[in-house]
């Protein structure tokens, strides 16, 4: 499928990608670049990339299709270091959480070069970062939500899409505006909030035996807190207006269930709690359902 991938970030998303890559057989050679010399050279040792590119011109000599797996902030800077050797029929696609703010850092860096630029956002992830946290399986089953632009040609496209079904990913397609409303509501504000109750529960004066008597509701409500703070940082400086909104709406319901628990109203409180419960059975449930194997044409 590609005689060359270029990998801007080699650790868990990036890693995965060209893991996921090189097992389905799909690029010839998979070249990392990367600011920190030590995770480079873990990633070759781990045979996660096969070369690690000593420059940005060095990696773009006849690259096929090009991944930034940075911190959002990262995005427009990297563009613009590698336009200057952006060559025609390089496709380059991205892995960042927000959209928006990269399709305008992607416009701003690229100008009329833009078009080869098709943004993307695998929904994939685990808490440990770095080469050593890539596996090869960590999008098989799982969605990549592409934003593809107006200036985008189809076939380009279809060649980043290509790519992320051959690592086991099902394709989506939105606008970078729903995009940004859609994982303001069931990422990116989850992500705040689990940093913000572990925080302040860690500010505390008796914090260590808050913590001591934590159990596995707790965990599992706060193992997203256990993610990259410089990223989620950037995802949520980039996605504020959204994000904003969301957490208003958070604040309001909090302030709703904070009534009913002060005038002691349990009925309220249960219905909020029964339609709680329901609604995450039917995502549940739809959740399986669409991960469910196919059946065995044989049969």
């Amino acid at each position: 499928m590609f005689d060359k991938l270029v990998i801007f970030g080699a650790g868990l998303i990036g890693g995965s990608f060209a893991l996921a890559i090189k097992h389905a057989g799909a690029a010839r050679s998979v070249v990392g670049v990367g600011r920190s010399p030590e995770a480079m050279a873990r990633s070759l040792e781990l045979g996660i990339v096969d070369a690690v590119a000593d420059s940005v011109a060095g990696a773009m000599r006849g690259a096929d299709l090009v991944l930034i797996a940075a911190p959002v902030a990262q995005t427009g800077r990297i563009l613009a270091s590698l336009l200057p050797f952006l060559e025609v029929g390089t496709v380059l696609t991205d892995a960042g959480s927000t959209k928006s703010d990269v399709v305008a850092a992607a416009r701003a860096a690229l100008g009329d070069k833009v078009g080869q630029f098709v943004p993307g956002h695998p929904i994939a992830g685990r808490e440990s970062n770095g080469p050593d946290a890539a596996i090869v399986d960590l999008y098989r089953g799982k969605k990549v939500v592409l934003t593809p632009l107006a200036e985008n040609a189809t076939h380009d496209v279809e060649r980043v899409a290509a790519a992320w079904r051959a690592c086991g990913a099902v394709i989506h397609m939105l606008t970078p505006r729903e995009h940004d409303k859609v994982f303001a509501a069931v990422s990116h504000l989850p992500h705040l909030l689990a940093y913000a109750l572990v925080d302040d529960i860690a500010n505390k004066p008796h914090a260590g035996l808050l913590f001591q008597y934590a159990a596995s509701g707790f965990r599992d409500f706060t193992r997203i807190a256990g993610s990259s703070p410089e990223m989620w940082r950037d995802i949520s400086l980039a996605n504020q207006g959204a994000l904003l909104e969301e957490l208003d709406g958070y604040i309001a319901q909090l302030n709703a269930l904070r009534a009913m628990l002060a005038q002691a109203d349990g009925q309220g409180i249960e219905a909020v709690y029964a339609n709680a419960r329901h609604a995450r059975e039917k995502w549940i449930n739809a959740i399986e359902l669409a991960e469910a194997p196919a059946p065995d044409s044989a049969e």
